[in-house]
């Protein structure tokens, strides 16, 4: 670029994304004088997913807006919680968060995940199509034009990356009510209705059940159940929700 010459600083939740040397105030940046400021913010490295604000010289502008000479920009973090309007709240997840994607259906929340790759304009199309916020570590996917919305994940850690998805965007929570592998909502099942998807320890051991209405995955309290109810109860506890199991 070589046009005017704007300063540019970043909210500090938001220097994980730019170089060293833009995270300690103002640096000056250079515009080519015709690409709007939502595209020179992602430029120097910051999704406009992650981004709440745009204020030029005092005032909010918007992401089309066309920096001047001279212009000091501030960058501001996204609120939390965020709010999503135009959809109920539901998610998206790209294959490298699938373990999230479990444990946010786990809580009672939509979560769709493709376990495969598919591919960034796959990703972002599907997004638009259903009007879901995309989840992803993936600077360069949160960057595509088609995403209806999206959120970049900043841990690599999947109990951190519960806590900022939830923290971010404060879901309704709902445990136990959605099938961890397909997303499909549980209803209650008697040991009769399921005796013929079930080992004969298990027929013998356990008597309440719930099962998938979309892939009929019957679902009982097992030996990892403890370990679930601990990520339940400290969802709850923090985030708020009923905390009764139901399978």
């Amino acid at each position: 670029m070589n046009g005017p010459e704007i300063l540019v600083s970043f909210d500090p939740e938001l220097t994980t994304f730019v170089p060293q040397e833009r995270r300690g105030g103002p640096t000056k940046a250079v515009t080519d004088g015709a690409s709007t400021l939502g595209h020179v913010v992602e430029s120097l490295g910051v999704p406009l997913t992650e981004v709440g604000a745009l204020v030029v010289d005092g005032r909010e502008v918007a992401p089309g807006h066309v920096p001047a000479a001279g212009e000091t920009v501030t960058v501001r973090v996204v609120p939390r919680p965020q709010r999503v309007p135009g959809a109920p709240l539901r998610f998206l997840l790209d294959v490298h968060l699938g373990t999230l994607a479990r444990r946010l259906r786990l809580l009672g929340v939509d979560a769709a995940y493709e376990s495969t790759d598919i591919g960034d304009p796959a990703l972002a199309a599907r997004s638009a199509a259903e009007r879901r916020v995309l989840l992803s570590r993936d600077r360069g996917l949160l960057r595509r034009r088609e995403l209806w919305a999206g959120a970049y994940v900043y841990s690599d850690r999947p109990d951190d990356q519960l806590r900022d998805v939830l923290g971010r965007f404060s879901p309704r929570l709902a445990p136990w009510t959605r099938c961890t592998a397909c997303n499909g909502t549980l209803r209650t099942a008697t040991k009769e209705e399921v005796a013929d998807l079930l080992e004969g320890g298990t027929r013998g051991t356990y008597d309440v059940f719930a099962q998938c209405g979309e892939c009929a995955r019957v679902y009982w309290r097992g030996a990892h159940h403890d370990r679930l109810e601990a990520i339940v109860a400290q969802a709850v506890a923090e985030f708020g929700g009923p905390v009764g199991a139901q399978a």
